[in-house]
């Protein structure tokens, strides 16, 4: 065990903050953390947008679906699938790119290019003793985030992230276990060994909320994922994605 490992293992989320605003020497750490992810055949399909005023953090939060810890935090950055910069090299070196751009291939390159930027920046983010919580309730309202960020086509703000000192310190959730998320050689589709895992998953999840609650919550995880698999949810995402130039082929 390593200190890398222990920070990624200590992982929780964090939606309470202290009033105190990073350096301009963290958030440049953090983005350029970010920047040293992977990224698929070089292409860094994916661009940062740091958010310091109060007002837009205001309006963040409550496109968000009012969550306090969008506007009160360290810094709030904003992850963004962008093949913008992509559409100019195009016009830059006389090529059609747009076929490509437009692709469902390129759309999943962009998101994964994203994605691990950001884990890389919340992982150098709790290296420095900071915490961290993803904001995926920004595309409740996309159009809206765009316009206020002045987003361009070919750009989606997948997520976001509030960093920051944290002001709590909650318990970290159980993960599924081991044998039901790693499979080796094939997938394992044995239905009884999955219930049976799922069942004793369900046990694990319902003892800590009953500890965390003082026995007012014995929620499952199934019974969770099936409630909110059973709601349809930001089901403007296709046309939205389409008209941001994106998985049109």
């Amino acid at each position: 065990m390593n200190a890398v490992i222990e920070t990624i293992l200590r992982h929780r989320s964090i939606r309470r903050f202290e009033e105190r605003p990073l350096t301009d020497e963290q958030i440049r750490t953090i983005v350029e953390c970010a920047q040293a992810a992977s990224t698929s055949s070089y292409v860094q399909a994916y661009s940062i947008i740091g958010v310091k005023d109060p007002e837009k953090k205001q309006k963040l939060a409550e496109l968000a679906g009012n969550q306090s810890y969008v506007a009160q935090n360290g810094h709030f950055f904003i992850f963004c699938a962008d093949f913008h910069r992509h559409e100019l090299i195009g016009g830059l070196e006389g090529k059609d790119v747009l076929p490509s751009l437009e692709s469902t291939e390129k759309f999943m390159v962009a998101l994964i290019d994203t994605a691990l930027a950001a884990q890389n920046a919340a992982i150098a983010a709790e290296s420095m003793g900071l915490g961290i919580c993803y904001i995926g309730g920004l595309r409740n309202n996309l159009p809206e985030v765009c316009a206020l960020l002045n987003v361009p086509k070919r750009v989606i703000p997948l997520f976001g992230l509030a960093v920051g000192y944290p002001a709590q310190m909650p318990d970290r959730k159980p993960r599924l276990p081991f044998e039901h998320v790693y499979h080796e050689d094939e997938y394992d589709q044995d239905r009884t060994r999955l219930v049976e895992q799922l069942q004793r998953y369900n046990e694990t999840v319902s003892a800590y909320y009953e500890q965390r609650t003082n026995g007012r919550r014995r929620d499952t995880w199934t019974g969770q994922m099936a409630e909110m698999l059973s709601r349809q949810v930001r089901m403007y995402m296709k046309e939205f994605v389409e008209g941001k130039g994106f998985n049109l082929r």
